[in-house]
């Protein structure tokens, strides 16, 4: 029968054991998924360079698209996990700078306005400057003063991976027509004064002040789930069977729907000044009462 071990020596392996057993101090791996797929998409970015200065224009455009899609993710998963950052959100905004303004004017650059030489290049950098002016004021009001509840469901300007999109209109047509033996509608596309008024207007669009939606809050009517499913399928379709078109449909959409934005807004906000002025203010009334 083994004699019973003193208390002092349980607590001298209970120690031990303790110190052997290595901590590590940290955040917890599902904070960084967000900050991951941000790295993932300005790779992207960077790599849609590498493939138009190859020539390979679907390519590029291709992975353009592809830091879009990551973009629209990573805020939302960081949203669910509770990941959010002032980190993620600077990190993000560098990486759409590179991915969306950057890649799409050098992209164009490089598959026709550099025939222009320096007149050529001046719209892309007038693009690429409107981006990051349009990134810096996004950051600058993450610290600013809370907004009337009804701006939520609108950015201020086109947003940067729509931009790149809307930026992109004339090389998803041309491949298009490429691919559907239009070679007259690829050219007429693929003329630089076309791509640089797109860049410009685009630009513009994005340091502007004219309210678009977001669609991040967008509630949908009862009645309408069922048709929009049914669209969603079809342009799904669409998307698979034929990409550059579906892509360069959904721009024009997307244009189509910002004058409806701007109505929508103006309506939401006369609707929120006539509330504030009509509403009664509620003046104290004195307790009165027996003895």
């Amino acid at each position: 029968m083994k004699p019973p071990r003193s208390p002092a020596v349980d607590r001298w392996r209970q120690r031990l054991r303790r110190r052997s057993r290595p901590r590590f101090k940290g955040l917890s791996f599902n904070r960084l998924i967000p900050n991951l797929m941000t790295l993932v998409g300005l790779c992207a970015g960077l790599t849609a360079i590498r493939f138009a200065l190859a020539g390979r224009w679907d390519a590029a455009a291709t992975a353009i698209v592809i830091a879009a899609v990551i973009d629209g993710l990573d805020g939302r998963i960081a949203r669910l996990l509770k990941a959010t950052s002032r980190f993620g959100a600077e990190f993000d905004s560098l990486a759409d700078f590179l991915c969306f303004g950057v890649a799409p004017a050098l992209v164009l650059y490089l598959w026709t306005l550099s025939t222009w030489g320096g007149l050529g290049w001046a719209p892309c950098l007038m693009y690429a400057v409107c981006a990051a002016l349009r990134l810096a004021r996004f950051n600058a009001a993450i610290d600013g003063a809370p907004k009337p509840a009804y701006t939520y469901n609108f950015f201020t300007g086109v947003p940067a991976p729509a931009g790149a999109g809307l930026a992109l209109f004339p090389l998803f047509v041309s491949l298009q027509a490429d691919a559907s033996g239009l070679t007259w509608l690829g050219d007429l596309v693929q003329y630089p004064a076309f791509s640089g008024i797109v860049l410009l207007t685009v630009g513009a669009l994005m340091v502007s002040t004219v309210p678009t939606w977001s669609f991040k809050n967008f509630k949908i009517p009862q009645q309408v789930i069922l048709p929009l499913l049914l669209g969603a399928g079809l342009f799904i379709a669409l998307l698979v069977s034929e990409p550059w078109a579906a892509l360069a449909l959904i721009g024009l959409v997307y244009a189509t729907l910002i004058p409806f934005g701007v109505r929508s807004y103006r309506r939401l906000r006369a609707e929120a000044e006539a509330m504030a002025l009509v509403a009664p203010e509620e003046e104290p009334r004195a307790e009165t009462g027996t003895a």
